[in-house]
């Protein structure tokens, strides 16, 4: 059973928390991955409220704006889940999402394993690839006032979780260093077939950006 109550109280929190947060970890960006979640959920045996409020608050404080600090983001949902008078149960499974959902250069292992977090970072993932994906690259890139690509900077495929997060190469490179790796990294059968349509749309977009790069179209 959905608890609405919480999950109309935490659209709420969230909307208010990120009202000037960067383009592509805003609102708009959860309100996306909570609809990928829901659309998930629905082939799955979940706790549906877990998998909404884990992809409501599993980004109200990326690390990334608050220089690497990965404990913010647990702090604040805990602190708003205890004032809602939420059981502790779920509080932290909640926590355990947020706190295991990221990519951090793809080597990072989880220490927590659920089909609700399974869910969450499906959705979460869909919306870093396809159409969205490339728009939020390129707005994230320009926000750290990247080169858009350098042919003379190669991708860093094989990057620490350090390395990953200082990463500052061309935004393009992203597309090898992330954006192309997770339709394998994807953990549901939903989650598997929305990636690949996704990474099929940035394949030719990338074909297309070198085509117009070296003047052949």
């Amino acid at each position: 059973m959905i608890k609405e109550n919480i999950i109309d109280k935490t659209i709420l929190f969230v909307k208010e928390k990120l009202q000037n947060a960067e383009g592509g970890h805003d609102w708009f960006h959860i309100e996306r991955v909570y609809k990928n979640a829901v659309l998930i959920s629905k082939n799955e045996v979940c706790d549906p409220t877990i998998v909404r409020l884990g992809a409501l608050l599993h980004d109200i404080a990326d690390s990334k704006f608050h220089n690497g600090d990965e404990t913010i983001g647990p702090r604040i949902a805990r602190e708003f889940l205890e004032s809602q008078n939420t059981a502790e149960s779920t509080i932290v499974h909640v926590i355990n999402i947020i706190e295991n959902i990221s990519y951090k250069g793809g080597n990072f292992e989880k220490k927590f394993s659920s089909i609700e977090l399974n869910i969450v970072q499906d959705a979460d993932r869909l919306d870093a690839i396809g159409a969205i994906g490339i728009a939020r690259a390129f707005n994230y890139g320009g926000f750290k006032n990247r080169a858009l690509y350098d042919p003379k900077i190669a991708p860093k495929t094989k990057m620490s979780k350090e390395e990953y997060k200082k990463n500052d190469s061309p935004t393009l490179n992203h597309f090898y260093e992330k954006l192309l790796l997770l339709k394998d990294k994807m953990n549901t059968e939903t989650g598997k077939q929305i990636a690949q349509e996704r990474h099929n749309y940035m394949q030719g977009f990338l074909s297309q950006f070198y085509a117009e790069w070296e003047g052949e179209k």
